[in-house]
């Protein structure tokens, strides 16, 4: 392993339609990205496309060669909590596929929104459901270069089954703690949910807080996104670093927690290219100089 790689890598979420590596990573080289998240199938869509196996492996060798830790985002759609009976079976393939193009490209986590009990039913009930569907695709990750599947709570708009750092426990509890399951943690969901992050030692309140239920080197990756509405708005409206209700500093805060080591940083704040590179660097600038990871 590349020991320059800095304790937190900090990147953004990349577009790949053109090409996995030729378009994902030349953007990621343009905005200076240490880390990528991309989408492997349309976000908003059940499509379970092949992908192009040139494009993979073009892919998977640049960030191995150049110690780029790559993440996939799964479909928004997903939702093992759902009443509908086609949703979850869509859910479960959506996942499924999602896992395996992880792999493929060698990606070291998937992420996947921690959905929601519609239909008016009991969280237990949903939760139970959630046990039932994706426990199975937890144990198919019997590879060693298979990812872990990385749950991001809401907002904590609508019947959420995954809001609050607590929250985590019941959802980790269903899933018997597995050991290809861990966290990743959306600032912005988190603050909407109602944590204060930009209130003082707000941050490290948080982050003691998601250990404390999670349990230690759970926590896997970053979604770094400051709030547009103020904490527990329930919003999922981010906004770029600085600009928002959480403010610059407690993203500073968060690169020093313990719980936060080798853990990296993926932007997902609005506007372009530009735009992003501006919110990577600022991340760099309150990063300031880290030891490297040795």
């Amino acid at each position: 392993m590349n020991t320059r790689r800095p304790r937190n890598p900090v990147g953004g979420h990349v577009p790949v339609a053109g090409g996995l590596a030729t378009v994902g990573l030349q953007y990621a080289q343009d905005v200076k990205a240490e880390t990528v998240q991309v989408f492997v199938a349309n976000p908003r869509g059940w499509a379970t496309p092949p992908g192009n196996p040139k494009q993979d492996d073009a892919f998977r060798a640049r960030c191995a060669a150049e110690d780029i830790p790559a993440y996939v985002h799964a479909p928004y759609l997903i939702n093992f909590g759902s009443h509908t009976e086609a949703t979850v079976e869509n859910s479960v393939a959506s996942m499924r596929h999602s896992l395996r193009r992880a792999r493929a490209i060698g990606a070291l986590g998937v992420v996947v929104h921690t959905g929601s009990a519609t239909g008016g039913r009991d969280r237990s009930v949903a939760l139970a459901q959630v046990r039932a569907h994706l426990l199975p695709l937890l144990d198919e990750l019997d590879h060693e270069d298979d990812p872990f599947l990385l749950l991001e709570s809401t907002a904590g708009q609508g019947a959420s089954l995954c809001a609050r750092t607590w929250d985590f426990g019941p959802y980790f509890d269903a899933l018997d703690h597995h050991p290809k399951l861990g966290v990743c943690l959306d600032t912005c969901h988190i603050y909407a949910a109602g944590h204060d992050l930009a209130g003082p030692g707000g941050m490290k309140q948080t982050l003691d807080l998601l250990v404390d239920t999670i349990g230690e080197g759970r926590l896997k990756l970053i979604h770094a996104n400051d709030s547009k509405d103020v904490v527990g708005a329930h919003k999922d409206r981010h906004e770029n670093i600085g600009a928002g209700h959480i403010g610059a500093e407690p993203f500073r805060e968060l690169m020093t927690h313990p719980a936060t080591e080798n853990v990296p940083l993926i932007v997902e704040t609005p506007g372009g290219k530009e735009t992003n590179a501006t919110d990577i660097a600022r991340l760099k600038s309150l990063r300031g100089e880290q030891a490297p990871n040795q």
